[in-house]
């Protein structure tokens, strides 16, 4: 029980004054008596909350340019530009909100922040209208690395050579090439974590070679094992013993020939939550896989080929249809021949093509990537430590920037360093982001700021900051969009038709009464 609850405290000086009345009357002090009466009721009054009827405050205009610090006093709010950052409206209580969402040309723009080598960086950019259009995307010295054309969407692309953190330009123009916007697209490229992969094939094979080459060429650690006759098998050991492979991978004619308890521990590491990747160019018994796996297979003409960028000759049995049950095939040409689906926890593929090392001199690169949609198609990757997570809005120099991060090594983590900043901040849980931790700097300058996690391997990070010139229509539409969620975060208005009394008359008045009562005391 809280006796500071505000009827409680009504109920205690009410019986207070009560109690302290009844003793003057009997006194037949009546002047004191009602003195004791104003000052219970006083008390009452300035510690009940009491409300009167009305509504209490009036409404503030809001803009970008003067962002209100507190909403004290303020019932509503009528904005009529864009609004607030989200940084901004987090700050402030709801309030009903008048607002009608301007028609101006704004933007928004989609980069990975973060990129490995040897992944193609794509920048899109969605207008909020159509009309022809061009998008450039420029080098740190002015060089156009990659322009696209047309009405709607835009997107370009740019192959990354090293490993670096780059700030490049964009430039969105018009049909005319007059500039509509433009600014720096900041992405840091990285050395991939290799992957460790094990393989277990029955025939040896051209195709198995290059793809030997391609995952060594990409620093991958491999565990390979080819069955080259009765008794005969060739071995390559990986540098590190392998104990839970990124990516297993084996032919057909080895999950045939496999024994059944081999199969199963197979199948068994997939459904923990591993990656099977088969070779099925030398698929012979359909039964097994529509067994094992349920995969339905039908025989295929001879000599068939998919044609494309790379044509690669069809296996003897694939499925008929690009949906097979649980099964989904691609019908674009870059993964054309795959067949892939969940397996509890993990994902199988099934790679229905072969001839692929026919690619390996003439079109190197075109062959790699491939091979790398496959593996986006098996969702294969390694995971650090410690992954920063993207900023939920453009960060800008002197505004509230959330830097958050997610990882296995986050619980022996204390905190986050900023040295440009000399400031370490400790790790703080937020409701909307329930796997990941968060701290809350404001950057001084534009540029990159750069974050240490704390542990026993420290991990690095950074976020570019933006200056506030950067991007204007992009900024015009994330502060557009904090403002539609302000505004149905306020939808549901407090209760109007009364405004609280203040409490201040009446502590003059309990003041006043109990000096009076003291003034007739001393007499």
């Amino acid at each position: 029980m809280n006796w500071l609850e505000p009827q409680w405290l009504i109920l205690i000086g009410a019986v207070a004054g009560a109690v302290s009345a009844l003793i003057y009357l009997r006194r037949r002090r009546w002047i004191e008596a009602l003195l004791v009466l104003v000052a219970g009721a006083a008390l009452a009054g300035a510690t009940g909350g009491l409300t009167l009827p009305g509504e209490a405050g009036g409404a503030l205009t809001v803009s970008a340019a003067h962002p209100p610090v507190n909403l004290d006093g303020v019932r509503s709010l009528l904005v009529k530009d864009d609004g607030l950052r989200q940084a901004e409206w987090d700050d402030l209580p709801a309030r009903p909100l008048a607002w009608t969402a301007p028609t101006t040309p704004a933007i928004s723009l989609d980069f990975p922040r973060e990129l490995a080598l040897g992944r193609i960086f794509a920048l899109t950019a969605h207008r909020s209208w159509k009309a022809p259009g061009r998008l450039q995307l420029l080098a740190e010295n002015g060089q156009v690395l990659a322009e696209a054309k047309g009405d709607g969407d835009l997107t370009v692309q740019w192959l990354p050579p090293l490993a670096e953190d780059l700030v490049l330009q964009a430039r969105l123009l018009d049909a005319d090439g007059k500039p509509v916007d433009r600014g720096p697209v900041p992405v840091r490229v990285r050395e991939p974590l290799p992957l460790q992969v094990r393989g277990r094939f029955n025939a040896p094979s051209f195709d198995l070679r290059t793809l030997d080459e391609l995952l060594a060429n990409s620093n991958a650690a491999i565990d390979w094992q080819i069955e080259l006759g009765k008794n005969l098998r060739r071995a390559e050991t990986a540098r590190d013993p392998i104990q839970t492979p990124d990516l297993e991978i084996v032919d057909a004619a080895w999950f045939e020939h496999a024994p059944a308890g081999e199969r199963a521990a197979l199948l068994a590491r997939v459904a923990a939550g591993g990656r099977l990747l088969v070779l099925g160019a030398n698929a012979q018994d359909a039964g097994a896989w529509s067994r094992s796996v349920a995969l339905a297979l039908a025989p295929q003409p001879a000599n068939k080929t998919i044609e494309g960028a790379l044509p690669m000759t069809v296996a003897g049995l694939a499925p008929n249809a690009a949906q097979a049950g649980e099964w989904q095939g691609e019908s674009g040409l870059e993964t054309r021949g795959l067949w892939t689906r969940d397996w509890q926890q993990g994902r199988i593929g099934w790679l229905a093509v072969g001839d692929w090392h026919r690619h390996a001199i003439e079109q190197p690169r075109a062959l790699a990537l491939w091979w790398q949609s496959v593996l986006d198609r098996l969702q294969v990757r390694r995971s650090r430590d410690i992954a920063w997570l993207e900023p939920e809005e453009m960060p800008l120099p002197g505004q509230r920037l959330a830097v958050c991060a997610r990882g296995d090594a986050l619980a022996a983590s204390p905190g986050v360093v900023f040295p440009a900043l000399t400031q370490t901040l400790a790790w703080q849980r937020r409701a909307d982001h329930v796997d990941a931790a968060c701290a809350a700097v404001w950057p001084q300058r534009s540029g990159w700021l750069r974050m240490q996690a704390q542990g026993a391997r420290p991990v690095e990070g950074a976020v570019y900051v933006y200056a506030d010139k950067d991007w204007p229509l992009w900024q015009r539409r994330e502060r557009r969009a904090a403002t539609a969620r302000y505004a149905a975060r306020a939808a549901v208005a407090p209760a109007t038709g009364t405004r609280p009394l203040p409490a201040w008359p009446f502590g003059v008045v309990f003041a006043l009464a109990m000096l009076g009562l003291w003034w007739r005391e001393r007499r």
